[in-house]
């Protein structure tokens, strides 16, 4: 069975209860409380949920919001953005194109090239060394 078709009790038990709730319910960690909010090691960002990959660390930045920032996906297809009007405002909230979590918003505020910030929930990513295969 793929991801993107896995029932809610299966994801409850794949994941911990605050990834459930970012990633299948779109919640969102506290800043500055995530474990790759500071984390500055060379490798990929994975989708949480589903192994994805989604971000290459070359493209992350400290953007002083409390949350991992990147300046763009690793491949414009590993994720998807969906206009956000929860919170009485308008935003683009970022999910992972593979199984639909929610990873967390981009904003038009962030350093060139793109001039963009991916700001992302530490819950929703998993981090894979760059040398973990060599």
């Amino acid at each position: 069975m793929s991801d993107e078709n896995k029932s809610d009790a299966e994801w409850r038990t794949t994941l911990s209860p605050e990834q459930y709730h970012i990633l299948r319910e779109g919640g969102t960690e506290r800043p500055f409380s995530g474990n790759y909010n500071d984390f500055k090691g060379d490798g990929l960002y994975q989708c949480a949920g589903c192994n994805a990959t989604l971000f290459d660390s070359a493209d992350k930045y400290d953007s002083g919001s409390g949350w991992p920032s990147f300046t763009q996906p690793d491949r414009a297809e590993a994720v998807a953005e969906h206009r956000d009007v929860s919170l009485g405002m308008v935003r683009t909230e970022v999910k992972c194109a593979n199984c639909g979590g929610h990873l967390g918003h981009v904003f038009p505020d962030g350093p060139r090239p793109t001039g963009l910030r991916y700001c992302m929930n530490s819950a929703s990513l998993a981090f894979v060394d760059r040398d973990a295969d060599a």
